[in-house]
C-alpha cells in the first residue's frame, strides 16, 4: 500500500492505486473516497443521470459544502491536465526524478498523454 504525504502528516495509509485501477484495487483508505472516485469519474463523464445520482450521494453524505469543495477539486484537475496536456507541458526534472516510482507503480505510461513527458 503507498504511503503519500498526507497519509505522513496523518498517519493514516492510502492506496492510491484506486485511482487509476477503479473497482478492481482495494479501498483507498480515505473516508468516503468509494463515493467521491464515482462523484469525480461522473463530472468527467457524459451521463446526466449518473452525475445526477453521484451528486446527490455526495451531498446527503457529505453536505453542501463538501459537495462543493469536491467539485471544485475534481474541476480544477480537469483543468490542470487540459492545460498541460494542450500545451505539451513536461515535467520538471525535479519532480520527474522524484515520481517515477508512483509512475512505475500506477503504470501511468499507458496513458497517451504520457507521450508528452518526455525523459529528464
Amino acid at each position: 500500500m503507498l504511503l503519500r504525504a498526507s497519509g505522513k502528516v496523518t498517519g493514516d495509509a492510502f492506496d492510491v492505486h484506486v485511482i487509476t485501477e477503479g473497482g478492481t484495487a482495494a479501498p483507498s483508505g480515505v473516508p468516503h473516497g468509494e463515493m467521491l472516485i464515482a462523484f469525480a469519474e461522473a463530472m468527467v463523464g457524459d451521463d446526466e443521470a449518473i452525475l445526477a445520482t453521484a451528486r446527490q450521494r455526495v451531498l446527503i453524505a457529505l453536505g453542501s459544502e463538501a459537495l462543493v469543495d469536491a467539485a471544485a477539486v475534481v474541476s480544477n484537475f480537469e483543468r490542470m491536465v487540459r492545460i498541460a496536456d494542450s500545451t505539451g507541458i513536461p515535467l520538471d526534472d525535479v519532480v520527474y526524478e522524484k515520481t517515477v516510482d508512483v509512475r512505475e507503480e500506477l503504470h501511468l505510461g499507458r496513458f497517451r498523454s504520457a507521450a508528452n513527458t518526455p525523459k529528464a
